[in-house]
């Protein structure tokens, strides 16, 4: 190992004295940084989770990131490279003589525009949250299954990991380390048999392994998952939402609920719909991922930059937090009624991540469970023929069947349709009764060249409402609605904070 270390020492000092090149180490890796190129060596450790001892196990090591990696940010792993010793005991990168170490070859990506880094000075918005779920859901599409009973019997040890791991640095509580090990070991009792279901259905899978903030990068604004974990692959070897738990964890600590939200639910619109019936795990798993990151926060190896405070302040930061997720509020229904352009999906969209549990609601909607129906794609414009009373009560009872599996997991749902008939807003007050939550009704109101306007502004949407479908909808006799009515002819600030009102007036 001495000789390893020495002999890597040498490549490290010929590769860092050439000018311009800049050197980055982490626990296991060192990075030399030139120009647009970056060539990443497995430094010559050994720990409990990886052994990059020999020159075999490092070379092996740096093949194994690049078969994984690659297919997700083909722009930015190129190869193993290897480096060598000349005969006139030069070092070279890719040269003729022997080689002494390996290299994972990289193109050089603007660190400045990975996601954590972009989280301080920028809110997300939907586009670049419904990309980064659509990054997600592809890898996970290609990602390989596993058998899941590995991967479920080591969560406890994962539990047990992240509680002497904090407990070891003595800047937290002790008693609060204990009783979020009790709340995560409970929540785990309790969702056991939906994670065994989940892993005889096929949702164990190697993922990325990593995929907070830090590796995800905008490429030509558009997000790569770079770093995924290539020493382990057991430890890469989960339940996909436990993979996607860890962007959501991040980006609430990040401050950016809105993103999480929208991650949330586009992951659940492009995934099967079996995991709305998991979300009752994802509690779970967004505080053991904050946990995780608590420990590495207070782990980090101290340099001239670091700040003991900050290190310690943004460790306390992720364990709050993971005890907040690890017990989360009851779950409520809020239904969002409303004729064509009174603005019932931006407001949905604006409200669901105000509603706890965190990451907020799973919305619901009406244009798209229909566009679902006919097989077509949100966008798809369909003929009148599929709007009779007939297609719009099977709608309405896919709506409610599918807010009954979330509303049984514990998450909160947001329902967004027309609502315009007594018996479906009769048959959200069922469903609310039927599952002990409470009903929040809101129905959006405003005058028919304010909802023309907005209809006429639209562009793809899922909604097929015209300006003339609207003028139709002014001879609807709706009666008496019994849900608060909400004055929407405003700007959606207005709105939102109308709704807000309504809602907590109703808890």
């Amino acid at each position: 190992m001495k000789d390893q270390t020495a002999i890597q020492e040498r490549v490290f000092q010929a590769l860092a004295g050439h000018p311009g090149v800049t050197r980055i180490d982490t626990h296991g890796a060192s990075v030399f940084l030139d120009g647009d190129r970056a060539l990443k060596i497995k430094r010559a450790v050994r720990f409990p989770f990886l052994d990059y001892s020999t020159l075999e196990k490092r070379k092996a090591a740096c093949e194994e990131e690049i078969r994984i990696n690659r297919p997700l940010a083909p722009q930015i792993y190129y190869g193993v490279i290897a480096i060598t010793e000349e005969p006139d005991g030069s070092v070279k990168v890719n040269g003729h003589g022997q080689p002494i170490e390996y290299a994972v070859d990289m193109s050089r990506f603007d660190e400045s525009q990975t996601l954590d880094h972009l989280a301080k000075t920028l809110k997300f918005d939907a586009d670049l949250a419904s990309a980064i779920a659509g990054a997600i859901a592809a890898s996970h599409a290609a990602a390989t299954r596993a058998d899941g009973k590995a991967w479920i019997s080591a969560i406890p040890a994962l539990i047990d990991g992240n509680s002497a791991g904090l407990q070891n640095r003595n800047h937290l509580q002790g008693a609060d380390i204990e009783q979020l090990a009790r709340a995560s070991h409970e929540a785990f009792l309790r969702t056991r048999p939906l994670l065994e279901e989940r892993g005889r259905q096929g949702f164990v899978r190697r993922c990325h392994g990593d995929l907070h903030l830090a590796n995800i990068v905008l490429i030509d604004q558009r997000p790569v998952l770079f770093d995924a974990i290539e020493f382990d692959a057991q430890m890469a070897t989960v339940d996909v939402l436990y993979d996607l738990a860890f962007t959501l964890m991040d980006l609430l600590r990040h401050d950016q609920p809105l993103a999480a939200n929208v991650v949330l639910n586009r992951y659940l619109a492009a995934t099967p719909s079996e995991n709305l019936d998991a979300l009752g795990a994802l509690p779970l798993f967004m505080s053991i991922r904050a946990a995780v990151r608590a420990q590495v926060a207070l782990a980090r190896p101290k340099s001239s930059h670091s700040n003991d405070a900050d290190i310690l302040d943004e460790a306390r930061r992720y364990f709050e937090l993971a005890r907040t997720l690890i017990q989360p509020p009851a779950p409520r229904l809020i239904a969002v009624g409303g004729l064509s352009g009174t603005g019932k999906t931006v407001l949905a969209a604006a409200l669901a991540p105000t509603v706890v549990p965190q990451p907020g609601a799973v919305v619901l909607r009406s244009d798209v469970i229909r566009k679902e129906m006919f097989g077509v794609a949100d966008t798809d414009r369909l003929p009148p023929s599929a709007y009779t009373p007939e297609l719009a009560q099977r709608v309405y009872a896919i709506l409610a069947e599918r807010a009954r599996h979330v509303l049984a997991q514990g998450h909160s749902v947001i329902i967004d349709g027309v609502f315009a008939r007594d018996v479906e807003r009769d048959a959200v007050a069922t469903l609310a009764r039927d599952c002990n939550v409470p009903l929040t009704g809101l129905f959006l109101v405003a005058d028919l060249a304010t909802r023309q306007a907005r209809i006429g502004g639209r562009r793809g949407d899922a909604s097929d409402a015209t300006q003339e479908v609207a003028a139709l909808q002014e001879r609807y006799k709706i009666g008496p609605i019994g849900w608060a009515s909400i004055d929407a002819s405003g700007t959606q600030a207005q709105t939102l904070q109308s709704c807000r009102d309504a809602i907590v007036e109703n808890k």
